[in-house]
C-alpha cells in the first residue's frame, strides 16, 4: 500500500493505531504501508532533549524505539504492521530481519549497506570523506529503524533516504550519534527514484518475510 502525496504524521499514526487494533480483533491483515511525510522530527522513547538542536520543524513524541530522527519529502517511510505472534516473538531477530531487508534492497542499486554493533540502522562507508578525529573511517546513515510492539504486533518501522534535503538533519543529533553523518541514494551519486526503491523493496521483501 502506497500513500498519495505527503501524509501528515498524525494521520499516519492514527491509521496505524486503527489498523493494529483491527489485527488484534482478527478483522485486519498484515500490512506494509509506504509513505512520505512533510518535514518533521520524531522523538523515540530514548530521545534526549539535548539532541534537539533546533526545532525548525514540528516535533512529534512517539512510542517507537530509538531517539530523534527526521522525516521529509524524498525519504521513503515504510510502516511495517506485522504479526510477531507467528514470527517467533523475537524482537532482536525481527529488527535484524528489517535491517537485512534494507541491506538487500540497497544492494539492488550497488550500495553496500552495513550494520554496526550499538548503532541500529543501516550505514554506508564513506572513504571519499575525511576520516573522524580518531582516524577511523566516516560512515553515513542511509536508513533508520524504530519499531513499536503492541501484543506482539509491530508498527512504525523503517525510513530510507532516497533524496531528502540532508540539511534538515542539522536540527537534531540523528539517532543520538555524533561524528558520523547521513546520506541518501542520490547523495551517493545514484539517480534512483522513489518508484525504483519501492520496486526493489517489493522484490526483496519475500526473502525475509512472508505475508
Amino acid at each position: 500500500m502506497i500513500g498519495d502525496g505527503l501524509t501528515p504524521y498524525e494521520s499516519a499514526v492514527a491509521e496505524m493505531e486503527a489498523h493494529v487494533a483491527s489485527m488484534h480483533d482478527g478483522s485486519g491483515n498484515e500490512r506494509i504501508w509506504l509513505v512520505e511525510h512533510p518535514p518533521l522530527y520524531t522523538a523515540g522513547t530514548s530521545a534526549k532533549q539535548s539532541d534537539l538542536l533546533s526545532a525548525r520543524f514540528p516535533v512529534h513524541e512517539t512510542g517507537r524505539g530509538g531517539q530523534y530522527t527526521y522525516h521529509g519529502p524524498g525519504q521513503r517511510v515504510v510502516y511495517t504492521m506485522l504479526d510477531l505472534n507467528k514470527r517467533g516473538r523475537d524482537v532482536r531477530a525481527f529488527v535484524q530481519s528489517l535491517e537485512a531487508w534494507v541491506i538487500e534492497t540497497l544492494a539492488e542499486f550497488g550500495v553496500t549497506g552495513e550494520t554496526r554493533e550499538g548503532r541500529v540502522g543501516v550505514w554506508v562507508a564513506r572513504p571519499d570523506k575525511p576520516p573522524l578525529a580518531d582516524g577511523s573511517m566516516r560512515e553515513d546513515k542511509i536508513a533508520a529503524i524504530g519499531i513499536k510492539l503492541r501484543r506482539w504486533i509491530s508498527f512504525h518501522g523503517i525510513s530510507i533516504n532516497v533524496e531528502p534535503d540532508l540539511e534538515h538533519y542539522n536540527g537534531i543529533v540523528p539517532c543520538g550519534i555524533s561524528g558520523h553523518g547521513v546520506t541518501s541514494l542520490v547523495d551517493l551519486g545514484l539517480p534512483v527514484t522513489m518508484a525504483d526503491l519501492d520496486a526493489a523493496l517489493r522484490l526483496t521483501f519475500d526473502r525475509h518475510f512472508s505475508m
